[in-house]
């Protein structure tokens, strides 16, 4: 009876929302993935070995910024040595793979604002059609010497809205600013007043061993995407052992479906400055002995942030998250020995008003933390949501640092969550 009832939860919970956004596919299940014999949407595009995979030898090297359209083909790899800006557009083919060198400092692609990629790992058209063919991109260091933070990983700049004030130091007006990680310079700007802008298209995408710090505690990381707009295409893309967190948003509007965090450093779902996309089926898979050693940070599934002072800055971080499962570090076992950096499932902090739903959150610390007094306040007003979602395998299932007496766990159950203390059911 009770699963029959939260799949029934879970079906009015999203079909509310899709008649708002078409954007979400109705389901009637929590997690990631639809029950079995439904194959599972990570076949045959995913690697979960990428240490010991063994990719083509260069054929092109690639170091000037890319100021004219230009298309990488499959019949070639490419090694891209240094920080590599597109200030146009940027065809790759499927089945590409390009290749980052570690021993060039800072390798990276970088979209502009003046650029866009279309890396597409679609075949239509194909004997079988919409044939699978990812494109890779990956460290170029040998099978079994691959590490965290050897190439810096995918930034994509676009026009879209953020919070961020006007800027009297870096001469940046309210809207515009310099993505984190980066050196400033015109390559490294972000933001706009276009909701729907396009930065092209990222689709079957495999994104490894990205991360590389350019200052100390500054990585970049696997996909950071700078108020991205939403006429912008991301589905099915997978970020392994990264550096830093696996997808980072600033601002934007930019929609995404079907992401894979494998094994990554620190953050999973990172979200800052205002961003108020749509994001459906996810797969967070955390590694018991990688956590982020550094001293102001630690390990989350989410971490979501208005921005670094929790102000009332508009547009509000406010993105939608449905159907996501999240494998943390204790994986099934409270008694596992793990990092200690490891922390929460969600910590939804910094006034942010995240919406999350139809979740399943396991083998965590702790499971879903409201941090601060004015993130509690947008719970208890309902700008942020969390409904129809199990956290299970916990050692705490939620928690709140609160001084006005607010009860947590009646508003968790009062909005159809629950809990498991196993994750073995």
């Amino acid at each position: 009876m009770k699963k029959t009832l939260f799949s029934l939860l879970a079906f009015i919970s999203l079909n509310a929302f899709a008649q708002q956004m078409s954007f979400f596919t109705p389901t009637t299940y929590r997690g990631a993935f639809e029950p079995s014999p439904v194959p599972m949407w990570t076949d045959s595009w995913t690697n979960w070995d990428p240490q010991y995979t063994i990719y083509p030898t260069p054929t092109d090297t690639i170091s000037d910024s890319i100021t004219t359209n230009t298309t990488w083909t499959n019949t070639k790899t490419y090694l891209v040595q240094g920080p590599l800006y597109v200030k146009a557009n940027l065809t790759i083919q499927p089945g590409t793979v390009v290749l980052f060198d570690k021993s060039a400092a800072g390798s990276a692609l970088i979209i502009t604002t003046k650029g866009k990629l279309f890396a597409d790992g679609q075949v239509n058209g194909a004997p079988i059609p919409n044939f699978i063919n990812p494109i890779v991109f990956a460290s170029s260091a040998v099978p079994g010497q691959r590490t965290i933070g050897d190439w810096g990983g995918i930034v994509i700049l676009g026009e879209a809205k953020n919070n961020l004030p006007a800027n009297a130091a870096s001469g940046n007006p309210a809207g515009i600013g310099f993505i984190e990680g980066l050196p400033t310079s015109t390559n490294t700007q972000y933001g706009g007043n276009n909701d729907l802008d396009t930065s092209g298209i990222l689709r079957y995408v495999r994104i490894e061993f990205g991360g590389y710090a350019y200052q100390p505690d500054k990585e970049i990381n696997g996909l950071t995407f700078g108020s991205v707009g939403s006429g912008t295409l991301v589905d099915y893309v997978q970020v392994s052992f990264t550096n830093d967190d696996a997808f980072e948003w600033f601002g934007g509007t930019v929609n995404a479906k079907h992401l894979v965090s494998y094994r990554n450093l620190d953050d999973d779902m990172d979200c800052d400055f205002g961003y108020r996309g749509n994001v459906q089926f996810v797969l967070i898979v955390r590694d018991p002995l990688i956590a982020d050693q550094s001293s102001g940070s630690t390990s989350e599934g989410f971490e979501c942030d208005n921005d670094g002072a929790g102000s009332n800055n508009t547009p509000k971080t406010a993105a939608v998250f449905s159907n996501v499962t999240a494998v943390g570090p204790l994986r099934g076992n409270t008694q596992s020995t793990i990092d200690p950096k490891h922390q929460r499932a969600l910590r939804l902090r910094r006034n942010s008003e995240m919406k999350i739903f139809n979740s399943v959150f396991m083998d965590f610390k702790r499971g879903l933390h409201i941090d601060g007094m004015s993130t509690e306040a947008n719970a208890q007003l309902g700008t942020l949501k969390f409904k129809y979602n199990t956290i299970a395998g916990c050692y705490e299932k939620y928690m709140v640092p609160s001084v006005n007496n607010w009860n947590i766990r009646n508003w968790f159950l009062t909005n159809s969550n629950d809990t498991s203390t196993t994750t073995s059911t």
